[in-house]
This record gives structure tokens, sequence and C-alpha cells, in this order.
């Protein structure tokens, strides 16, 4: 059995309102629980059993949400930014009253996979450093990637004048004038990728992430696109944080 929980905090995480617009609606009569109307907004409810209706809308309680997005360029791993559009800003309003939040981040012309969520816990044990969750992407390089970076990469590189990552994992899809290859770390230094690439004397002129761990970025979703994490995925995400 779920522990019970005050209805006025119930209704405010929901995003009903504030705890004390959500008073102002309890005095109206407009709650009810379990199809009796409540008199008292300190009144302590099952959220996950009691059935609430609020103005006529029955209320489907749950904590937290899961997304899995396929970030599209030219937009911010945040919440808010006074100039350019969020990745919260891609979600709908249904999903933002749970207040979510991008767990890491992708550059502003990265693409590919960002978990959005409002669980806390779930997002400090991932982005953990000493955790090591390891994070592949697919990778357009202006330069013939060959044996010697795949053997510089396992070492680990110098970046940032001084500062050598942990060995990564560089598999070549094709070494050409423009290579494509996955890499894989288990850091998220800022423009790690780009800056490691640099340090082999190339560039990245494409980045998408594909794979948080043994989560991989559905393939269905299009640029800007997002859904739920199914159970198994949550599940696969809290593995990681162990």
């Amino acid at each position: 059995m779920a522990k019970k929980e005050r209805l006025d905090k119930v209704l405010s995480n929901m995003g009903y309102g504030s705890r004390k617009d959500v008073k102002g609606y309890i005095k109206q009569g407009l709650v009810t629980v379990d199809g009796e109307v409540v008199k008292s907004n300190s009144v302590k409810v099952d959220p996950y059993e009691a059935e609430i209706i609020i103005d006529g809308n029955t209320v489907e309680y749950r904590e937290y949400i899961y997304l899995m997005m396929n970030k599209p360029d030219g937009v911010v791993s945040s919440t808010d930014d006074p100039r350019d559009t969020t990745v919260i800003d891609l979600i709908e309003e249904g999903y933002r009253i749970f207040e979510p939040f991008p767990i890491g981040r992708l550059d502003k012309d990265t693409e590919g996979l960002l978990i959005i969520s409002n669980d806390g816990k779930l997002a400090h044990n991932l982005l953990s450093p000493k955790k090591h969750v390891e994070k592949t992407y697919y990778v357009e390089v202006d330069g013939r990637v060959g044996e010697n970076d795949i053997n510089t990469m396992s070492e680990g590189v110098i970046i940032d004048g001084d500062y050598k990552t942990m060995p990564a994992k560089l598999e070549i899809l094709e070494s050409n004038n423009i290579s494509k290859v996955y890499l894989t770390i288990k850091e998220g230094k800022f423009h790690q990728v780009k800056r490691m690439f640099e340090a082999v004397d190339k560039s990245v002129i494409y980045l998408k992430r594909i794979a948080m761990g043994n989560l991989e970025l559905d393939e269905d979703l299009n640029l800007g696109e997002y859904r739920e994490l199914e159970e198994f995925e949550i599940e696969l995400l809290k593995g990681m944080d162990v």
C-alpha cells in the first residue's frame, strides 16, 4: 500500500495549482474523493488508489515521468532559455506540469538520445562521475580515421592541455575523407567528443548520441519527437545507477 499524502500536496504536485489554489478549489466544492465532496485540504489519500476528481477531471496520479527524445539540432538541453528553444518547449503541457528536466545534456548542435524526467535521484545517480555510465555516439569526422586513432582513444587522449580522458572505444564504420564511426565514452566533459577528435587532429562535422548504457535510441522517433519509456527501459536506466 502506498503512503497516504495530503490531498492538497497531491493536487499541487500534479500541476493543478499552488496549495493555496487547491484550497480554494476544495472550498468551492470542486474536489471529490471516491465520490464524496472533500471538506478539508488536509485530508490524506492514497493517490494511486483513490478516485480523485477536480472540477470534473479525473486525476491520474503518478510521481515520475520518463521520456525518451530524439533531440534535434538547434535546441538546447535546458528547462528554460531566454533566446533558444529548449527540449522542454517541445513536450506537451501535460508532461510539463511534472516539472521535468533533461538528464544530462547534449550540445545545441548535437542530435540524438536525451532522457527527460523529474526523477531527481535517478538523474543524480546517472550523472555521478563515479558511475561511468557509457554513452555511445555516431560521429561523422572530417578526416580519415584509422587504427592509430582506435589505439589512441583506447588509451585516453589529452584535452584541455592536461586532462587525460578515460579510455574510449572507437569503432570505424567507414574510413574516408569523411569518416563515419561509433565512439563510446564513460564521461561527459564539455564538448568531450569534439575535443577528443581535435586531440587527434580531426574535426567533428556531425554528432548524434545513440545509446546510454544498454538503452538505445528508438529509431522510429524522428528528430524532435519523444515518447514515454517502456517499463523495461526504465529498469535499464535504473540498472545503470547501482
